[in-house]
């Protein structure tokens, strides 16, 4: 059986305030234009300028929205933007050891 070994990363500096903001808005907008435009297509509500949602669709858009930020960031290690711009959840990195 092997045991898992939490290390602290080498060289761990704070990433930068407007790092964490510009991901955090680029995949706000990110979501809202994927999960809008598919919501749209899927109800009937797109239009020529893209998609119009109100009611019950819309409410389903932002809780899409919700969903994509708790699962990324809490599974998969962080949002799409937040994985591009060098943003990381955490210090520790976890490594395998033979045993």
């Amino acid at each position: 059986m092997s045991a898992i070994e939490v290390t602290p990363a080498r060289n761990a500096r704070p990433v930068a305030i407007w790092r964490k903001v510009l991901a955090a808005v680029l995949d706000f907008f990110f979501v809202l234009y994927i999960a809008g435009y598919a919501v749209g297509y899927l109800t009937g509500n797109l239009t020529n300028d893209g998609f119009k949602l109100e009611g019950a669709p819309a409410t389903a858009v932002f809780a899409l929205l919700a969903i994509y930020f708790v699962v990324f960031t809490r599974f998969l290690g962080g949002t799409i933007w937040q994985r591009l711009l060098g943003v990381r959840k955490g210090s520790a990195r976890m490594s395998r050891r033979g045993g």
